[in-house]
């Protein structure tokens, strides 16, 4: 069976549903953040205020990955205005990560070019060979308890505000993109004072938790797939290679099913709106092996790619 051409048929955009996932998103982020704020001397009101609004914010920068590919609205032109509103909410300058989304989509499981990954891999032999130092900074990258918190206060908070490959991809859209953040927080501020703004800091840095959190799973699991030319194939690539979180129905739309990960490396084509149908539509000889919640937790203890294996294991006792 072509997989790739069975889910074309998934592939029609309609500007019906992506109004409704993008404006409704919207209102629920701007809802949930004023709630927040409102009832910060009531925690048992704020806290669920707070914790929509993360998963809001994951939303949101779903949605902006979605336009990068042309996949939200039906035309380019819709993608991107959409793309460059939603900028100063996900902290992520529209056409630079883009780009480099697009570079990480050209390299999937390919071990010589890991530097398009959002997540760093070493190979075992890369780590039977490496020092002390660079096994040391390793051992703490790697560590969830690092990764998770400070890779999202890291890549969000203040990688982004230049990310890499800025000076090809756009240096004024960077800038102007920095400037929106800051005009937005001085609105926050004025509305809100300094109280508003730690909540927004607070609950913006869970919503980049919860993002790191998934951006290493969908690629991070013990059955992956990782290979070099002329022998990587960009198809297995794109289903062994990158996961399907099975986490609920729920779940998949709090973050517009980007849980559904290896349908889109295969077609990213395929709008946010239509990823589950699609996934749900495959006959079950096709359809791709979900990864539960007690899986996934485990799969943070998985470090290294090996090579002989084929699989992801963790370090060496």
């Amino acid at each position: 069976m072509d997989l790739r051409a069975y889910t074309r048929q998934y592939c029609d955009k309609d500007n019906r549903l992506a109004s409704l996932s993008y404006f409704g998103t919207f209102a629920v982020y701007f809802l949930s953040l004023t709630l927040a704020i409102q009832f910060s001397d009531q925690w048992y009101l704020m806290v669920p205020a707070g914790i929509i609004n993360a998963f809001a914010a994951v939303r949101l920068y779903v949605l902006q990955h979605d336009t990068g590919h042309n996949s939200l609205f039906e035309t380019r032109r819709q993608n991107e205005i959409a793309g460059h509103v939603l900028s100063p909410f996900t902290f992520a300058p529209f056409e630079v990560m883009k780009q480099n989304h697009n570079l990480h989509h050209a390299n999937i499981g390919n071990l010589e070019h890991r530097e398009t990954g959002e997540i760093n891999t070493m190979t075992l032999s890369e780590w039977q060979q490496a020092g002390f130092w660079q096994r040391l900074f390793y051992r703490l990258y790697r560590n969830p308890f690092v990764l998770v918190p400070l890779g999202s206060a890291f890549t969000y908070f203040i990688r982004y505000r230049w990310p890499k490959n800025t000076l090809k991809f756009g240096i004024m859209g960077v800038l102007l993109h920095n400037l929106a953040i800051l005009i937005y927080l001085t609105i926050i501020y004025q509305l809100a004072g300094v109280l508003g703004l730690w909540i927004w800091l607070g609950f913006s840095f869970l919503g980049g938790m919860i993002g790191v959190f998934l951006v290493y799973l969908q690629h991070n699991f013990e059955d992956t797939y990782w290979d070099r030319r002329p022998d990587l194939d960009p198809h297995v690539a794109a289903i062994q290679g990158s996961s399907c979180l099975d986490f609920g129905w729920f779940f998949d739309m709090a973050v517009a099913c980007i849980t559904l990960h290896d349908i889109h490396h295969l077609n990213s084509r395929i709008p946010s709106y239509r990823l589950r149908k699609c996934h749900h539509s495959l006959p079950p000889e096709v359809a791709p092996r979900r990864i539960k919640f007690p899986e996934a937790v485990r799969a943070l203890g998985l470090k290294l790619w090996d090579e002989e294996q084929n699989r992801l294991v963790p370090f060496p006792k």
